[in-house]
């Protein structure tokens, strides 16, 4: 069938969702899930939509832009920006957002909108996650230009894709400069995480990975819960071309010929109890099983 084009306003939305101090609009053109999102002042996300969510910050990814006014973004971590008219804005899952000033704040999202502001509908299961990211990405960004980066990152991107096929991941979410990937085996995500590391080497990339299995909520396609959270938090403890797994990952694999190294016991943010961390020794096995 041949495609038609298709024309939709956000003043005749297909969807409009009340929230405390705001509203947010949504239009939908065949996959694509694009929103309005309009915050009074005084709008909080962890006052008007934390008790909705039931998460401790947001967890979407979101990627949009600025039409008026301002709102300010702390991460979980600490860092904050500030999003005004005019910008653009790639906001990583784990975040407080409210507004700044007297003004609403106004943005377009189309990235991370199906389903926010919503209550969590979806089934808990348990997955194994392998979360990577590229090494000093900032810097490698600011000195090579923003083409030569964007040809970088479109080529790391193809190279992680074709790991995740090769070990049977499902890609869940990129961040930027890294994935979120889901696995039905533990031994495979490991492997699948020091492919991905030997994979952008011959890039001259140096990349990191976390590995941690856990019950997480899939909703729209997404992952949420705690699991999730130690998996970024494993991530942050990781060393340059390190991939890093939990005590729970490490049991589960046992028997498929990896050899990890102790890296101790850490007490991860958000996370109520202390996590033992391990380190794949390179040299194990090198190739799926089952």
């Amino acid at each position: 069938m041949k495609a038609r084009p298709q024309v939709k306003n956000l003043d005749r939305p297909d969807e409009v969702l009340a929230i405390p101090r705001g509203s947010a609009s949504t239009v939908r053109l065949g996959d694509l899930i694009i929103g309005r999102l309009v915050q009074e002042p005084g709008w909080r996300w962890s006052k008007d939509v934390q008790p909705i969510a039931g998460t401790a910050s947001c967890q979407f990814h979101h990627v949009g832009f600025g039409i008026s006014g301002a709102s300010r973004v702390r991460m979980d971590d600490g860092t904050e920006v500030d999003i005004k008219a005019g910008d653009v804005f790639d906001i990583p899952p784990g975040h407080d957002v409210w507004v700044i000033g007297d003004e609403p704040a106004v943005s377009v999202i189309w990235g991370g909108w199906r389903g926010w502001g919503k209550p969590p509908v979806g089934e808990r299961i348990l997955t194994t996650m392998l979360l990577t990211d590229i090494v000093g990405s900032t810097d490698l960004a600011s000195r090579i230009g923003d083409s030569a980066w964007d040809q970088v990152l479109e080529q790391h991107n193809a190279r992680v894709r074709e790991v995740l096929e090769r070990y049977r991941g499902t890609e869940i979410d990129t961040t930027g400069d890294g994935f979120l990937a889901a696995f039905d085996g533990a031994a495979r995500a490991v492997l699948a995480g020091a492919a991905v590391r030997d994979a952008t080497r011959a890039m001259d990339l140096e990349t990191r990975a976390a590995v941690h299995t856990g019950e997480v909520e899939v909703v729209l396609g997404n992952l949420r819960g705690l699991a999730v959270h130690e998996t970024a938090r494993i991530l942050a403890l990781a060393d340059p071309s390190e991939v890093l797994i939990s005590s729970t990952t490490r049991e589960l694999a046992s028997g498929s010929g990896l050899a990890f190294a102790d890296r101790g016991t850490h007490q991860l943010k958000g996370v109520p109890t202390e996590r033992q961390v391990f380190a794949l020794v390179d040299g194990g096995a090198t190739s799926p099983k089952g």
